[in-house]
């Protein structure tokens, strides 16, 4: 065989490998029942044994892939896990972000490696403020979604109703690929029209199979033996009016962000789960090209690229462990390979990547785009970081947010400084926290963009570096990036405003205002200087 087949053949190889990919992140308000639905999908791929594995006998159940104390404390999710499993020949990348608002900078990051979305909707709440936040960042890399209304053996809105508001709020055609038999109290089970299968509602402490058994899939007119005749004529008339008011199912305008295919469930039940998987193997598209400043990066070119779109450091604390965690862009990744980092310019050798299950972790000997690999490091690599096999790239699109709270850090113990700043700088990798250090001053600032951020940054300072630490009211409100194009004027300006300039964990310099008047009246008075409320996390000029 000639080299040019054996090129050939590789290329095919691989082609086929990034075909059988699926990227898929969870995105939902807290409480829909993510974490639950999370569960079962990796249930459902084999990945787990059991729903809500316990790590002891004795344990409370906690989901696998909330591994931090704050999580298991308080039942949310606050990091984004990366779980890949095999189902149906595809292997599955499952990104698990945070549902509450308070993390929604991790979120928006998680959301820049998906290729698709599962958008989780309460049947009894419909849309709520968090999930049409996440839908609008989905929207914005055009991000094809599939909906699973979750909770349907509760009380809740009518089906219909919640279709019409997904299509008035979010201005997507709703396409119902199953449909409920009853809602609540009156639930019987869901119906799958294209493969003529009735899936009967099982009641805790009726299945069949114990606790922990999926429901049955039963022929299509099965469904006679669950429903009344009275409930099978109101069942019939409503499906045919949802497939009549709604649009078929059309892949290429569901993968152009145009349209939601729409699942009903019980994530608790497992009721839905299975059709809620098959429809992202066959529907979600395999990887996608992505943008960098320079060119746009195909997942089938030889070259390995990728981003760096999580930082995570002491998964494990008997390590004190660092993970960055990188989205594979094009080409086929292998144990060993040497890798350019943009922000530094340095080239590392990669030997031991892993993949991930929570904190289970296995080393890997290849990976292709569209994979999501782990790096365990000491701090060389960061959030924003493209690494290539030597070309000079720079993917685009992981910024950092002007913050919505400004704190100020203050030390119970003055003897662990500079512990207590490679601890902040460790966490403002991550994406935990932003860190600023005043031109003026020793007390470092912290910005975040929600409350519950100040609770988790303590708490892991606490549990991971021993450290107390305590939040002051800073004396400013707000931040702001600055940048001129006159190195001069910029120069002139930090001078002017020593007393209110910071530098962020890149040496960027930011803008710390006691207002958003002070922004304005700042801005008028310095109309060359620009200010600017997000930065791409990449290497400051």
């Amino acid at each position: 065989m000639s080299i040019s087949e054996t090129a050939s053949r590789q290329d095919q190889g691989l082609a086929n490998e990034i075909r059988n990919r699926r990227t898929f992140a969870i995105i939902s308000h807290p409480d829909a029942g993510k974490t639950t639905l999370t569960e079962n999908l990796l249930l459902k791929g084999g990945a787990i044994r059991m729903a809500g594995q316990v790590k002891a006998r004795g344990d409370n159940r906690r989901a696998r892939s909330d591994w931090m104390k704050i999580e298991q404390d308080r039942g949310i999710s606050v990091t984004s896990a990366v779980m890949t499993f095999e189902y149906k020949g595809i292997v599955c990348n499952l990104l698990d972000t945070p549902g509450h608002e308070d993390f929604s900078e991790d979120t928006y990051r998680t959301l820049t490696a998906a290729d698709s979305a599962i958008m989780v909707i309460d049947a009894a709440k419909g849309i709520e403020a968090q999930t049409l936040k996440l839908f609008e960042v989905c929207r914005l890399r055009d991000v094809p979604i599939i909906t699973f209304i979750n909770k349907i053996d509760r009380e809740g809105v009518s089906p219909f109703e919640l279709m019409d508001e997904i299509a008035s709020k979010l201005a997507l055609d709703t396409a119902p690929m199953v449909w409920p038999a009853g809602m609540g109290g009156l639930l019987r089970g869901i119906f799958d029209p294209e493969n003529d299968r009735f899936i009967p509602y099982e009641k805790p402490g009726t299945e069949k199979g114990g606790p922990d058994s999926e429901p049955e899939s039963l022929t299509g007119d099965r469904i006679a033996e669950y429903l009344g005749a009275d409930e099978l004529k109101h069942f019939r008339e409503e499906m045919e009016l949802a497939r009549e008011g709604n649009p078929t199912f059309d892949i290429e305008q569901y993968r152009a962000g145009h349209m939601t295919p729409v699942y009903f469930g019980s994530a608790l039940r497992k009721l839905g789960v299975r059709e809620l998987l098959d429809a992202v193997v066959a529907y979600a598209p395999p990887p996608r090209a992505q943008p960098t400043a320079s060119r746009v990066v195909e997942p089938a070119e030889p070259k390995v690229t990728g981003f760096v779109f999580k930082v995570q450091a002491n998964m494990d604390a008997n390590h004190r462990d660092r993970i960055a965690f990188m989205r594979i862009c094009s080409g086929k990744f292998k144990r060993g390979m040497r890798l350019k980092i943009s922000g530094s310019g340095k080239t590392i050798g990669v030997n031991n990547a892993i993949l991930f299950f929570a904190q289970d972790r296995e080393l890997l000997d290849d990976a292709c785009a569209g994979d999501i690999i782990g790096i365990p490091n000491h701090g060389t690599i960061r959030v924003g970081d493209t690494l290539s096999e030597g070309e000079d790239l720079i993917f685009t699109g992981i910024p950092n947010f002007a913050p919505e709270i400004l704190r100020r850090v203050r030390l119970d113990d003055p003897m662990k400084a500079k512990h207590m700043r490679r601890a902040l700088e460790s966490l403002a990798e991550e994406g935990v926290t932003q860190v600023f250090k005043p031109e003026i001053g020793a007390n470092w600032i912290v910005g975040v963009v929600g409350q519950l951020q100040l609770e988790v940054l303590a708490s892991r300072i606490a549990a991971e570096y021993d450290i107390k630490v305590q939040f002051e009211p800073a004396p400013f409100e707000t931040a702001r990036w600055v940048q001129a194009t006159d190195a001069a004027e910029l120069k002139r300006f930090v001078e002017a405003h020593r007393g209110n300039m910071a530098t962020d964990r890149d040496g960027a310099p930011v803008f710390m205002a006691k207002s958003n008047w002070e922004i304005g009246y700042t801005l008028e008075k310095w109309p060359k200087v620009t200010f600017s409320a997000t930065r791409e996390r990449t290497a400051a000029a």
